[in-house]
């Protein structure tokens, strides 16, 4: 590249700062995608080439945010920060980047994690009773139920119709980033409360070209409902601080 076109580059490089979400999409994929949490917009961001080695600065604090409680402070962004995030991560962070450069991805700034929603992933599975009971014919909008744990509400299941997702595929949009979610990670259907996990469960595989089911299943959970969230772990495989994102490709949604 020539240095006069470095010079128009980096004139028409812009800085974006806020609150996102993380999705890793899948290790094959040189990028991470961070969903704006403020408003619908993803932006594909460079999840290599930054500096190892470097130290955090001991400027740092605890405290509660309506997810999980973290330690937040100034850090630089080294390799090690980003190799640590994980999808469902909640990161303030800087990005830079030609907005009107859809070919190119941004780069990290600033980051710094403030919170997080546990996510794990199932799929081709038998989706719970629940779900079927809440599933309307027809219906273009997600459809939630309460769940209750001792007889309070700690959760909800959702059902997200496939119809208007991109290839009709759920887990792969949502894995990616592409199927916006905070204003259920914020509120609870059914219960007003932030969530501090999540499990997406898709009754087909994340390669399917026809369907079987019509709908994907979300199930939140709030702080309080760690237990009923177990149960559900339990029942479709997902330990705790295991990997669970399926392998795809997601250049075929």
């Amino acid at each position: 590249m020539s240095t006069q076109s470095s010079d128009r580059t980096a004139e028409a490089e812009t800085e974006r700062r806020g609150e996102f979400r993380v999705y890793r999409v899948v290790e094959s994929v040189p990028h991470i995608n961070f969903q704006q949490i403020s408003e619908p917009r993803l932006y594909t961001v460079y999840k290599s080439g930054y500096e190892t080695g470097v130290p955090a600065s001991d400027e740092s604090a605890t405290q509660q945010t309506g997810e999980t409680a973290v330690t937040t402070g100034e850090t630089a962004v080294t390799q090690e920060a980003v190799d640590d995030l994980v999808t469902g991560d909640r990161v303030e962070a800087t990005l830079v980047g030609d907005p009107d450069a859809d070919d190119e991805a941004w780069h990290l700034a600033e980051l710094d994690r403030v919170g997080g929603v546990e996510m794990a992933f199932a799929t081709d599975i038998d989706p719970p009773a629940i779900a079927g009971d809440a599933w309307e014919s027809g219906t273009e909008r997600a459809i939630c139920r309460t769940l209750r744990a001792d007889g309070e509400p700690a959760g909800a299941c959702c059902v997200q119709p496939r119809d208007p997702l991109p290839n009709g595929a759920f887990v792969p949009n949502v894995v990616t980033g592409l199927l916006p979610l905070e204003a259920q990670f914020a509120s609870v259907p059914g219960v007003e409360e932030s969530a501090a996990e999540a499990l997406f469960l898709d009754p087909d595989s994340p390669d399917a070209t026809r369907y079987d089911a019509p709908y994907g299943v979300l199930l939140l959970f709030t702080s309080d409902g760690r237990s009923l969230a177990d149960r559900f772990r339990d029942a479709y495989d997902l330990p705790r601080g295991t990997d669970t994102r399926p392998d795809f490709d997601p250049y075929g949604i």
